[in-house]
């Protein structure tokens, strides 16, 4: 019988950030780009409008965050089906 050890889903998150920085060039450059250009418009928008780009680019970066942790979790709960399907049919 075979025992299922559940891990937290985030306890790797950390050392996959750092390989994904390490490993990606794509992203690395679209990273590099977002920050190119979010620096771009504090430059030029008047200094009334910097706490909004701020405000927006909070509120941006927690929609993406609570999609990507969306999206890990729904693998994660599909890959544990799969594992229950498979211990069926192999019972």
């Amino acid at each position: 019988m075979s025992k299922i050890i559940l891990v937290s889903p985030f306890s790797n998150i950390s050392k996959h950030y750092s390989d994904l920085l390490k490993n990606n060039s794509i992203y690395n450059q679209f990273s590099s780009d977002r920050n190119h250009y979010f620096k771009q418009l504090h430059e030029l928008l008047p200094q009334d409008m910097h706490k909004t780009l701020f405000l927006y680019d909070d509120a941006d970066l927690s929609v993406q965050t609570i999609l990507e942790r969306e999206i890990y979790l729904q693998g994660f709960k599909d890959a544990l089906q799969l594992h229950n399907e498979l211990n069926i049919t192999s019972n």
